[in-house]
């Protein structure tokens, strides 16, 4: 096989592989913070607040995965 297409399956691969991580705990907060919210009403501000930085933080695992997958199409 030729190098170019080993790097074009490796980089498709990473994106496949690690954007799983990151959506499943996404979903998983985007959950907990609706249940959160459904209990106590009255700290929704904070537990939207808490929910956001998170999601940020898991999203930026993604923009990670992306990087790398862009470093092995074109390195």
């Amino acid at each position: 096989m030729e190098i170019e297409a080993v790097s074009k399956i490796a980089a498709a691969a990473a994106i496949g592989i690690g954007s799983i991580a990151p959506a499943i705990a996404i979903a998983l907060i985007g959950s907990k913070g609706s249940e959160a919210i459904g209990r106590n009403p009255e700290a929704a501000s904070k537990i939207q607040t808490s929910m956001i930085l998170s999601i940020a933080f898991a999203e930026a695992i993604a923009i990670y995965v992306l990087v790398v997958a862009l470093v092995i199409l074109f390195v």
